[in-house]
């Protein structure tokens, strides 16, 4: 009686990890090929939208020249790239533990070690645009780090999924804009597109195995905090208060201003929007963890 419910759901898993990885074979890039690493930046570009950027319509950003906020732009592109690479880095020994306990003969397995594959690459060419831009790695701070080491080894299937949807698609939404914009860098246009195309597939993995859970109420409420932990770690990480001294702006004063700035708060609502409404449709945002996602900025 235990196995009618469950069947479905092992045949529903097969087959969209046989889709994803023929999308895979069909679709994939080699970032050290497909991205011209020896083009210079272009004079005057932005690297992503200003209206992005965490200081765009505060004071400090009406004192700045435009050649001080395109800088802050490079450096805002490289730490949410370098925040990236750490998500990146969590996400595959999360995977790796997924895939540990399963059957490898099976697709869902397989595209699991597929995507852990084209998570190396991403990490390698986030790493090639920070050193092409010529600026620091700058990355969670220390705390955030140390609960990234503890998360990755003990997070439960909620977890892991949630999380991965959460960073997955506010970065999804932030590149999709970056690579549409004729505006910008075409470097990180290229990099944008590269990452939205294969990680749509990452995406479509962990929305249908989040979505598979079963949560009781008791289990829910804690499932809620620990994904409300990882929305506030990740989002308040993704911009480093080092990066505002390259153009001038006390770090303490830069951060100050970015958290009390509502254009900046308004983006994060935005970019968030889609995989906060996918985490409650999962039972992962409720009274346990909102007050972590209203302090993160991700929800008004």
């Amino acid at each position: 009686m235990t196995t009618q419910p469950t069947e479905p759901r092992v045949r529903d898993r097969e087959q969209t990890a046989e889709r994803l990885l023929a999308s895979s074979a069909k679709l994939s890039f080699d970032p050290l090929q497909d991205v011209d690493w020896q083009s210079p930046p272009v004079p005057g570009r932005y690297y992503s939208p200003a209206h992005h950027l965490s200081l765009y319509g505060t004071d400090l950003w009406e004192r700045l020249t435009e050649e001080q906020r395109i800088e802050l732009s490079k450096h805002e592109v490289a730490s949410i790239a370098a925040v990236g690479i750490w998500f990146e880095e969590i996400l595959m020994q999360m995977l790796l533990r997924h895939a540990f306990d399963r059957d490898p003969t099976t697709a869902h397995v397989q595209y699991a070690l597929t995507e852990i594959a084209d998570e190396c690459r991403h990490s390698v060419m986030f790493a090639r645009m920070i050193s092409w831009m010529g600026v620091p790695a700058y990355g969670p701070d220390r705390l955030a780090h140390n609960l990234g080491r503890i998360f990755k080894a003990t997070s439960t299937h909620s977890q892991t999924f949630g999380g991965t949807m959460y960073v997955e698609e506010i970065l999804d939404a932030f590149q999709r804009e970056v690579m549409n914009d004729e505006s910008l860098q075409p470097l990180t246009r290229q990099v944008s597109r590269i990452h939205v195309i294969e990680e749509s597939r990452h995406i479509s993995y962990a929305r249908e195995e989040l979505l598979r859970g079963r949560l009781g109420p008791v289990r829910r409420r804690w499932e809620q905090l620990f994904v409300g932990l990882i929305v506030y770690f990740a989002t308040t990480s993704l911009i480093n208060p080092r990066l505002y001294a390259a153009v001038g702006i006390d770090p303490q004063a830069g951060r100050r201003a970015a958290a009390a700035n509502p254009h900046w708060r308004a983006t994060k609502v935005r970019l968030a929007g889609k995989v906060i409404t996918v985490l409650d449709r999962a039972g992962l945002v409720g009274r346990t963890n909102r007050w972590l996602l209203r302090r993160a900025g991700v929800l008004a």
